[in-house]
């Protein structure tokens, strides 16, 4: 498995790097309303494509598949796994020879609502004993995110019970500002 993590939304020039990606994903990017959305796609497009380069080989542009529910896969390497997420802070892109998942999330403020809604009991009382409960909510809300990208049903209505440990294996980063989880199948 390889990780590539970036936080340089700012580095780069932005017209220029439209220029080197596929005309598939320059649309997606241009859908951004605000350029730092805009950034972030292609940010995490050229992570992918370095991984590709730097793993396999390859240096043509990635052409995107997607199942059902909005799972990408690479139309001509479908044996090549990858996943993509970014915040306001850091993108992230994870390749591998298994199906893998990935999410990352900035730390911010938390609504009970929602912990209330994606949390089960166990994980409610965790949040709340925690020394700082938004970082916890946020590492299990990546947890839940990153399995189900793994499993290819994106947010479903079952959030409360997505997590499990005998199945999956969770690697956690905490980067202070941001937090990501990797998921892959225990094998």
């Amino acid at each position: 498995m390889m990780t590539l993590v970036s936080e340089k939304i700012w580095d780069f020039d932005l017209s220029v790097a439209l220029g080197e990606i596929s005309q598939q994903r320059r649309e997606q990017a241009l859908k951004f309303k605000f350029e730092q959305g805009q950034r972030l796609c292609v940010l995490a497009y050229q992570l992918l494509k370095q991984g590709l380069r730097e793993n396999y080989g390859i240096t043509e542009n990635p052409i995107f598949t997607y199942n059902e529910h909005g799972k990408p896969s690479i139309e001509s390497h479908p044996d090549i796994y990858f996943n993509l997420s970014h915040c306001k802070e850091a993108v992230i892109c994870v390749i591998s020879d298994q199906p893998i998942g990935v999410d990352i999330e900035s730390i911010r403020e938390y609504k009970e609502r929602l912990v209330n809604y994606t949390m089960n009991e166990a994980e409610i009382a965790e949040i709340q004993k925690a020394e700082n409960p938004a970082s916890d909510f946020i590492r299990l809300w990546t947890m839940k995110e990153a399995t189900m990208k793994l499993i290819g049903t994106g947010i479903s209505n079952d959030m409360k019970t997505v997590i499990d440990t005998t199945k999956y294996k969770y690697t956690t980063v905490d980067k202070q500002r941001y937090i990501y989880t990797i998921c892959e199948n225990l094998i």
